[in-house]
Formats: C-alpha cells, structure tokens, sequence
C-alpha cells in the first residue's frame, strides 16, 4: 500500500509541475507543436535537452555533436556548435567553410548540410557526422554489448551442471533461453544455432533501443527504432540472411513452383508473384517497426502538447488556469498510460520482428521432401 501512496503523490506532483510550467509557458509564447513533434522525432546535429530563460529570451541547452564532412575544401572535423542557432528550425544556420545548415522548411534540403558555392547553388557534401541518431545507436550498441557480454563471460567460467546464477546474470539467462526456446526453436528446429546469434542480436538490440527511445534525457532519448533507415537496415540484413542461405528446393518453388505449368509458362505469373513475395517480406518488417514505434512517441508528445495549448486558449488567466489544470489532469494520466504502454510495444515489436524474421529465414531452409 506504501508504494502505491508514493506512486499517487509522484503523479499529483508531476501533474502540479506540469500545470504550472505549461501555464507559465502559455503566457510567454505560442507552443509551436509542430517543433515539439518533430524535434525529437527527426534527426539532427546536436541533441537538445530544453531551454532556459535568461534575460527574457529562452536559450536552448544541447550537446553539440561532431562535424564530419567533406566538401569542395576538403575535409573539415569541427563541432555544430559553430553554427549558428536554430531558432525553432524556421532560419538556415550558416557556419565555417561556406557550410550551412538548412531550415526544416526547406524543400529540397530541409535540416542538412549544404556547401554555398562561389555561383550561389547548394551543393550537397559528403556528410560523415555524428548525428543524434548516430550517438543513440553507438550508445545503445555499448549498453547492449555491456549487457550481453557479463553473462556470457560467467558462462564461460562455468560447467552446464554448475548451479543457474543468480541477479542480474541469472536474469539475463533466463531471458536468453526463452526468446531461444520459445521463439527460435519452433521456427528454426534443427536450425537454430546456425541462425540465433544473428536472430538474438536482432531482438535485443531493438528492445534496447525502443527502451532508452523512452527515457527523457541522455543517454536515452533518440528514436533510433523511429528511424526508417535503422529498421531498414535490419531488414536488409534479414534479407540477405534469408536468400544467400536458401536451399536449391527455396529457390525452385520460387522460380518453378509446383503448380500447373500455365501459370508457369509462356507468362512467368506465379514466378513473378514468388519473387516479388521475396522483396516484400523484409520490406513489411522495416514499415512495421517504424510505423509503430514513430506513432507511440508521436502520441506520448501529442499529449503532453495539448497541455499547453488548452492553457493558452481562453481570453483571460483565470479561465485559461481552470481550462488548463482539468487538460493537464488527464492528459498526464493518458501520458502515463502511453509510456506504460510504450514499455509493452518496446517488448512485442523486437519479438515480433525477430519471430518473423526466423519465420522468413525458415521457409528459406526447405529439404527435399523427406529429408531430415
């Protein structure tokens, strides 16, 4: 009953703080929601943190990132705190050796580095920086190695008929043997070692990433999984995975399935249907990661944000604090309710990216009919 107190006046506390902050917000300046969406699901070059108000003016707190690119110049190594300021993402930020940022708004470079030319046109350099979603990925793949790496140390050190281990080690295991005994194996068989390794990373490098995606501040705080060129990476890789492997019987049902040859010949139609199903299976695997994993902090923001605009919709502060405190009540309970929820989608996307993903590497390894 303790913790259930402690936890009550945690949320009343989180739901005064935030009513007053929007309040104080709202009166100050318009909430441009927009920015708050796309400011923490878009990448960029530095990773902000908030804004401070000094002097009347708000003055945003980031970690400046590198710059790595290569231009007409040269290469240039330097920090983004050389540009200059953002200012909400609405003005280009001009910077060293001719290089600029471009605004949000722009249409055919919005939010990247261009190099302005002696003759006025943008060119597009070779950008090699350390971007917010390249400093996610690097720390999300040393926490993951950190993790994996202490129980596979103990169990190097120890004998299968060794007591289990205990804590932290002894979680880990645990985990470890039900995504490959409950998962793998019912997909694979006789498979599984051969393809684990690669299926294991696949899952626990996703959850990490959708679990630090949910913490507030660094180290966490990217949404690496909301990316489409990180999940589209782990469906090439499945890709690849699933055809440089097949069986002499996978490639045949795909180019010369058993069905009447009408349908195979003189018109390719059931081949053609094969080979297009080999591309749009890893393809379903990156548009449902991403889409699920943009949409749940998509939804956890907007809710947060309405906070302040229902603070700012009346004419007067009286009926702006009454009309704000009742949105922010509910609001912070469906914010809770969201982050709760996002903890079960962190779990059921990386399982379900790699159960299909064995799914699809399975139907790769077909024998010939009554091998085993």
């Amino acid at each position: 009953m303790k913790h259930y107190k402690w936890l009550l006046c945690a949320i009343l506390l989180l739901m005064a703080s935030t009513a007053s902050i929007a309040r104080d917000m709202s009166t100050k300046s318009k909430v441009d929601v927009e920015e708050i969406l796309w400011g923490h699901i878009k990448d960029s070059y530095e990773w902000h943190l908030t804004d401070i108000e000094k002097e009347g003016h708000h003055h945003p707190v980031v970690i400046h990132l590198p710059i790595i690119v290569k231009s007409s110049t040269g290469w240039h190594i330097f920090s983004s705190a050389e540009f200059a300021e953002g200012h909400g993402g609405h003005a280009d930020r001009p910077g060293p050796y001719n290089l600029v940022i471009k605004n949000a708004k722009d249409k055919n470079n919005p939010n990247v580095i261009v190099e302005k030319m002696p003759d006025g046109s943008e060119v597009r350099p070779l950008d090699l920086s350390i971007t917010k979603t390249v400093c996610t990925l690097f720390i999300d793949a040393i926490l993951l190695l950190i993790v994996i790496l202490i129980p596979a140390r103990w169990c190097k050190k120890h004998k299968p008929e060794d007591p289990a281990p205990k804590g932290f080690v002894g979680l880990m295991h645990m985990f470890i043997m039900n995504i490959y005994d409950e998962v793998l194996k019912p997909c694979l068989g006789k498979d599984t070692p051969r393809f684990a390794p690669w299926l294991l990373t696949c899952f626990f490098f996703i959850f990490f990433a959708n679990l630090m995606g949910l913490v507030p501040f660094p180290p966490g705080g990217g949404n690496l999984t909301g990316n489409i060129a990180c999940t589209l990476f782990f469906g090439l890789c499945t890709f690849v995975v699933t055809n440089v492997t097949g069986t002499k019987e996978y490639w045949k049902e795909i180019f010369w399935p058993e069905v009447p040859t009408w349908m195979k010949f003189p018109i390719p139609l059931m081949p053609f249907i094969e080979l297009f199903g080999i591309f749009t299976k890893p393809l379903a695997l990156t548009i449902r990661l991403f889409a699920n994993m943009l949409a749940g902090h998509a939804i956890a923001l907007a809710f947060m944000a309405i906070i302040f605009i229902m603070f700012g919709i009346a004419d007067n502060a009286i009926a702006n604090w009454s009309v704000g405190s009742g949105v922010a009540v509910i609001n912070v309970l469906m914010s809770v309710f969201m982050m709760l929820l996002e903890l079960l989608v962190s779990y059921i996307q990386a399982l379900v990216f790699t159960m299909l993903s064995a799914v699809f590497i399975s139907q790769s390894q077909i024998r010939h009919h009554g091998a085993h």
